[in-house]
């Protein structure tokens, strides 16, 4: 599963390898060592498709590793197990547009109760605020909050309503707009 490039095999074996309960977590967790970029991405994706508490342990970890693919996997991976440490690092993907869509999803999931969402959501605004967030990325996150329900997130659409870029103010609306309708 650590080598092979080929992505319906790789798939096949990260689908077996998961339902195989033959200490697979130890061994991916020698693969996100490896100097090879590819191999780390592979066992970090390979966890994600274990279930269980080693390898959501070694997710975890895998949050603080120096390859960001390897971050982002992990976060994505962590943030649809319930795991609300990760909404900073799902907040940087969608700012910087690494797996934008899928963390987006992942906050989401996470926005289940009123608390966490309204946590989502603020830290959301506080990206927002950086007077380094570009268009683009201010675009992003208005969309991430399409999925966060709640008072702040209704707030920041609103503000993000008369944003200068035209497409950031509109998107901001037309979500206020499908709030409302609900």
């Amino acid at each position: 599963v650590l080598n092979e490039t080929e992505p319906n095999v790789a798939g096949a074996l990260r689908w077996a390898l998961a339902r195989s309960g033959h200490g697979g977590p130890a061994l991916l967790a020698e693969g996100l060592a490896s100097p090879v970029a590819a191999v780390r991405e592979r066992a970090v994706r390979s966890l994600a498709e274990m279930p269980g508490g080693e390898a959501t342990a070694l997710l975890r970890d895998a949050l603080a590793h120096p390859d960001v693919v390897v971050r982002d996997h992990a976060a994505l991976a962590l943030g649809t197990r319930g795991a609300d440490a990760v909404v900073p690092t799902l907040v940087d993907m969608i700012a910087e547009g690494r797996n934008d869509t899928d963390a987006a999803d992942a906050l989401s999931v996470l926005a289940n109760d009123a608390a966490t969402a309204e946590r989502i959501a603020a830290r959301i605004v506080e990206r927002l605020a950086h007077d380094t967030t570009q268009a683009p990325a201010r675009g992003r996150l208005t969309q991430a909050l399409a999925g966060i329900p709640g008072a702040t997130a209704s707030h920041a659409l609103t503000e993000l309503s008369r944003d200068v870029d035209r497409a950031v103010a509109l998107t901001a609306a037309h979500l206020l707009q499908l709030r409302d309708a609900q």
